[in-house]
């Protein structure tokens, strides 16, 4: 039997809390740190590795951290998660965003539909729109290949998505598997979809509208906004777009799209990026091929998080690390730093992924928890971030956990040796140096150069960033972030707290406004 309780309410945390702090600077010193880094190293899937050595835990820490998962009924609970219970209570849905990549048929029937199936068929369905588009089978109106396609949506439409080709783009041109390039329209500032179409040849452009709803504002004006400049460049709209909706949105039966692909609401957006609301894009700019690889990784690492040893379990570990760390530390934030460039965008999908679904501050009842949940996430990629706000977080007053990403190579297999050393040798040699010197910081008579350190952080490694690898990551940190909302109690999978400010721009855009809504309505000219 399931039970939910609130964290402060489990005997685990409150031993947790009872246990001494562990001194990171002497902890990673000397031969110890040695022994550290090849400890507390565990494996993920598709050859990542998940390496927590500089973080501030040691064995007494992680064995209170694995009877936390087991009180909290971790493990159990994305069980139940898998097999199709209601965890998502606020809208009182299903969660089923893992179904979209591997799980085998029949797991979870809804209303007589195996959703399993239904997920498999739309894929099916996109990757031979997409295999089409490849072979000139389908074309615009002159005969001519589409050359770009472009993706129009928002939040999780657009995060994961844009983040998971810009990903595997390097990739992919130096494998053979580059087919389309991509853009993406998102934000209704009209300066958006301007400069993607004025970038782009329209008239061999495919455009991706998703919206589960078929409502929301910003992409359907978006929409608008592309249909205007296909008809003044002369194009009929309807061979130039298809839609990713929801069965039942407007959207789904229309005649002004080539082509529809389905979801549904048992996959929140900002978990969607292995649907086809990341499927479609990505296919039509990688080949299908490479989107089932990304899909395989993601399924190698759900299958991982599955296992009932927090320490043999990185997705579970890390989300139990975090939970330390705010919620027994008092650390309010969580920097995530990959050290590659293709990762570019990853941070930003990470933030909504993790801040949307556990900034919550009442528990799966509607109850006020007591005690801190999600962090701030927030993060660039190194080496540029070292010269931004890697300031704050080695000398600030505040002490920020790090989250490194890493890889042994690179993905152009192109590169310089200079000084006596690679460019990829240099990017691995800062990552190695970070974490030591956030860890164990410097003495200094002077003040300025002193470096207090303590900063705790962890790394995962791989050899390369492939689709698989890809895949991966994304899993591990959407298991992440699930974990630490069943320790939190809380809801990960609505998000009320973008509805409000929706409602009022409604109002605003009605003139249906008074007080201080109207005067701020009046300063910006509305």
């Amino acid at each position: 039997m399931i039970s939910w309780k609130n964290l402060d309410a489990l005997k685990g945390f409150e031993k947790l809390c009872a246990l001494g702090r562990v001194d990171l600077p002497r902890a990673m010193a000397g031969a110890a740190g040695a022994a550290r880094v090849a400890k507390y190293s565990v494996p993920m899937a598709a050859g990542l590795t998940y390496n927590y050595a500089a973080k501030a835990v040691d064995d007494d820490i992680l064995a209170a951290l694995a009877e936390l998962a087991g009180e909290a009924q971790l493990a159990e609970k994305y069980e139940a998660l898998l097999g199709g219970e209601i965890i998502n209570t606020g809208e009182k849905r299903r969660v089923l965003h893992q179904l979209t990549r591997g799980q085998q048929a029949g797991a979870v029937t809804v209303d007589g539909v195996d959703k399993r199936a239904f997920y498999a068929e739309q894929q099916r369905k996109a990757a031979e729109f997409a295999r089409k588009v490849h072979a000139g089978e389908i074309t615009n109106a002159a005969g001519e290949r589409f050359t770009t396609v472009v993706q129009i949506g928002i939040g999780g439409s657009d995060l994961g998505p844009r983040a998971m080709y810009l990903a595997l783009e390097q990739w992919a041109r130096q494998n053979g598997a580059f087919k389309m390039e991509a853009r993406f329209i998102s934000n209704v500032d009209p300066d958006d979809a301007a400069s993607v179409l004025k970038s782009i040849d329209v008239s061999r452009s495919l455009f991706v509208l998703v919206s589960k709803s078929g409502t929301t504002l910003e992409t359907l004006t978006n929409e608008a906004f592309v249909k205007d400049a296909l008809k003044a460049a002369g194009l009929d709209a309807s061979r130039h777009m298809v839609a990713v909706t929801s069965e039942t949105s407007p959207l789904a039966k229309s005649s002004d799209y080539l082509a529809a692909f389905f979801m549904d609401d048992f996959i929140g957006g900002r978990y969607s990026s292995t649907s086809c609301v990341g499927g479609a894009v990505l296919s039509l700019a990688f080949g299908p091929e490479v989107f089932q690889r990304f899909l395989d990784g993601a399924a190698q690492a759900d299958a991982l998080a599955k296992n009932t040893d927090p320490l043999k379990n990185p997705a579970m570990l890390d989300a139990l690390i975090g939970v330390y760390e705010r919620n027994v530390l008092g650390f309010p934030a969580t920097a995530v730093l990959p050290y590659s460039q293709a990762l570019s965008r990853f941070p930003a999908h990470l933030q909504q992924l993790d801040m949307e679904s556990n900034g919550k501050s009442v528990n799966r009842f509607g109850e006020p928890v007591g005690y801190p949940t999600g962090p701030v996430i927030f993060g660039e990629p190194g080496t540029n971030g070292q010269h931004s706000f890697y300031q704050l977080l080695h000398q600030g007053t505040d002490i920020v956990p790090l989250q490194f990403v890493g890889f042994r190579r690179n993905q152009a297999g192109m590169d310089v040796d200079i000084q006596g050393s690679t460019s990829q040798q240099k990017l691995c040699a800062n990552v190695a140096a970070q974490i030591m010197a956030f860890a164990c910081g410097k003495d200094d008579a002077n003040p300025n150069k002193a470096f207090a350190g303590g900063r705790p952080s962890s790394i995962i490694i791989g050899d390369r960033l492939t689709p698989e690898s890809l895949g991966a990551l994304l899993s591990h940190f959407e298991n992440k972030v699930m974990f630490q909302g069943f320790c939190w109690n809380v809801n990960s999978f609505d998000q009320e707290g973008v509805q409000l400010g929706k409602v009022l721009a409604k109002r605003v855009l009605a003139h249906d406004t008074d007080g201080a809504l109207k005067a701020y309505s009046d300063l910006l000219d509305i």
